[in-house]
């Protein structure tokens, strides 16, 4: 698989028909490794893993409507009340970063409002805290810790 810049992680993998899986922790079964879900799987376990949110608050492929259109969000948390407060869009590593997938965050925003985006090709992560009130955007450093996700109002 790609190299990618998260901690090394104890995956479940396996190969079933000529295809290589891998569990998904939180959809709770085995889906095709591409190099997408490869990055998927990576911010699943680091946001579990080294930065403690809950895995019970965490969506994957999250369906959600855009201007009446059907999409899926690849990973949405949740806040403590249960209301969306992180998306995440994945990417496979040979894809850069550009404005482009950050705008495809926002698209999904128009829907969910959350107060921070994210988005990854597992070789570069790129987060921001949304001031959705002011139209201000602070990019951070690192995803936010899971009780910053808490004490937002957007």
């Amino acid at each position: 698989m790609f190299t990618i810049h998260f901690p090394e992680f104890d995956f479940k993998v396996k190969t079933e028909n000529g295809k290589r899986l891998i569990f998904d922790i939180v959809r709770k079964k085995y889906v095709t490794i591409t190099p997408e879900e490869w990055v998927r799987q990576h911010i699943l376990h680091y946001l579990i893993e080294v930065k403690q949110y809950p895995q019970g608050f965490i969506s994957v492929e999250h369906a959600l409507a855009v201007n009446n259109m059907p999409k899926r969000c690849d990973v949405l948390v949740f806040n403590k009340l249960f209301q969306p407060a992180l998306i995440i869009e994945c990417k496979q590593p040979d894809i850069a970063l550009a404005q482009n997938i950050f705008d495809q965050a926002g698209r999904y925003n128009l829907t969910l409002q959350v107060p921070y985006l994210a988005i990854t090709n597992g070789t570069h992560n790129m987060a921001a805290q949304l001031h959705l009130k002011t139209g201000t955007i602070l990019f951070l450093k690192d995803y936010p810790e899971y009780e910053a996700l808490n004490n937002s109002a957007g």
